[in-house]
């Protein structure tokens, strides 16, 4: 190539043509379809989820936005294979080309079907399907919460049924059962109830119903997702499933207490039939009171048998009533006694006790207690005098050992200008700032970086005569600046 037709070439910088590509690519695909298999998902904590689309040639990076991604009806895993819209951008910063998906489906219920399999598998292993988890359902709630759609012939269905078996208070907790939203709904919906204060205006239902009628695989989808199923496991109040036909299976059917066939099979197995109920009471209490009259009348037969053998209430009182005038008797004679004895021991006692005695014995003991109290009053105040000595001569070592004594004898401490003690000259350089402390005050000097002496080579010069003292210099403009020399 010459160096005219290269100097005709046009220069793009690195931006114009990242720029340029961007343009070229989102024109020639503003609008692709494609299938492939979900390889690497990472959910951001924006919101956006990166992917990777692949088959067994090719892979393609892919992004979708918070709010795309919030309308998706099943959640993107690694391993699905999935039907993607959208349009191919480039991401200059990195000179990479993706997909921006604008809308994704499974590719076709096998997919759905696979996905559904391998999220039950995982949840099973962490136990949430386990038999020892399931709860026992109430035999006759009082309060049944039911979470499911207001408008749709379910929640008609359940009350008919609930009023012709046994009438109970209902509270309805109205949700989506399909749809995008409809997975988080459900949700709140069972954690909302679970989450309802005892004695509050509300009351706390004794069992739970999470119910929908029937549909495809895509419509009961939502009854599929993680975090129902973990709602229905975590429930502390029994929950009973009736989600789609006898034939629809849902995940929510192994984490909850009890699967029904059909949304009217959950209000059979809620409550029993009240006429059944009062017509077993009515039997019950028949037998009941029937054994207990034939009870009571063999309880008395065998009463009136065993009183003919008995003696004669009368004779067993007299004898009895001779038994105790007899004691009366003897523990009126012993109580004599003992009083007669009790009485002859203090007269002895207060002939022994002598007042005189008792006084002399009062005062010498007075006395000695007088002298006991003057000794230890001496000892406490030598050993106050002792203490006292102590802490002073503890005090003048530690008055001796201070910086403030050596500072009063002639000598200044140094400080940088960071107030940092300097112990060595040569720590100190040319003009820097340094704060001399005296005995009474502080003063700021600077180094003039002058070399010193040592003592030891310093020559001896003989007393030289008195000079006339010089005259005062100028003070200099800073009075708290001070010269070391």
């Amino acid at each position: 190539m010459t160096d005219a037709s290269a100097s005709n070439t046009p220069e793009y910088t690195v931006s114009e043509l990242s720029n340029a590509l961007k343009r070229t690519v989102e024109q020639a695909y503003d609008h692709v379809r494609v299938r492939g298999e979900l390889g690497r998902v990472t959910i951001a904590k924006s919101g956006h989820v990166y992917l990777d689309m692949k088959d067994e040639k090719a892979v393609i990076d892919a992004v979708m936005w918070k709010g795309v991604a919030a309308h998706l009806n099943f959640r993107p895993e690694e391993g699905l294979e999935v039907i993607a819209e959208g349009r191919l951008s480039t991401f200059p910063g990195r000179s990479k080309y993706q997909m921006i998906i604008e809308r994704m489906e499974p590719a076709g219920e096998g997919a759905l079907m696979a996905l559904l399999e391998a999220r039950k598998k995982a949840l099973a292993a962490e136990g949430l399907f386990a038999p020892d988890r399931k709860q026992a359902l109430p035999y006759l709630p009082r309060v049944i919460g039911v979470v499911t759609s207001p408008t749709g012939a379910v929640i008609r269905d359940i009350l008919h049924r609930l009023e012709d078996r046994f009438p109970t208070h209902v509270l309805l907790w109205p949700v989506l059962v399909q749809g995008d939203k409809a997975a988080d709904q459900i949700t709140r919906a069972i954690e909302g109830f679970n989450a309802i204060t005892p004695g509050g205006p509300v009351p706390v239902p004794d069992l739970l119903i999470v119910a929908r009628g029937g549909g495809s695989i895509e419509d009961l989808w939502c009854f599929n997702e993680e975090s129902v199923v973990r709602a229905a496991a975590a429930s502390r109040i029994p929950l009973i499933s009736a989600v789609g036909h006898e034939t629809d299976t849902t995940l929510i059917d192994y984490a909850s207490d009890r699967r029904a066939p059909t949304p009217t099979g959950a209000a059979e197995i809620a409550v029993p039939v009240r006429r059944e109920l009062a017509e077993r009471i009515s039997t019950t209490s028949a037998r009941l009171m029937s054994a207990l009259v034939r009870g009571l009348d063999r309880k008395a037969a065998d009463l009136k048998s065993a009183s003919r053998g008995l003696p004669s209430p009368k004779a067993m009182l007299n004898e009895n009533a001779q038994k105790l005038d007899f004691i009366a008797n003897r523990l009126n004679g012993a109580a004599q006694t003992g009083l007669e004895r009790k009485q002859n021991r203090l007269q002895t006692a207060a002939l022994q006790m002598r007042p005189a005695a008792l006084r002399r014995d009062l005062a010498l003991k007075g006395e000695r207690f007088t002298q006991a109290s003057a000794r230890l009053d001496q000892a406490f105040r030598r050993d106050l005098s002792d203490q006292k000595r102590t802490l002073s001569g503890l005090g003048a070592r530690l008055e001796s050992l201070s910086h403030k004594s050596v500072l009063k004898r002639g000598f200044a401490l140094v400080k940088d200008e960071h107030g940092a003690l300097v112990r060595q000259g040569a720590a100190l350089s040319a003009g820097q700032a340094v704060s001399l402390v005296f005995e009474d005050a502080e003063r700021r000097a600077v180094i003039d970086g002058a070399p010193s002496v040592p003592a030891a080579a310093s020559p001896r010069v003989s007393p030289a005569k008195p000079k006339p003292a010089p005259k005062a210099k100028k003070r200099p403009a800073n009075p708290d600046q001070g010269s070391l020399f």
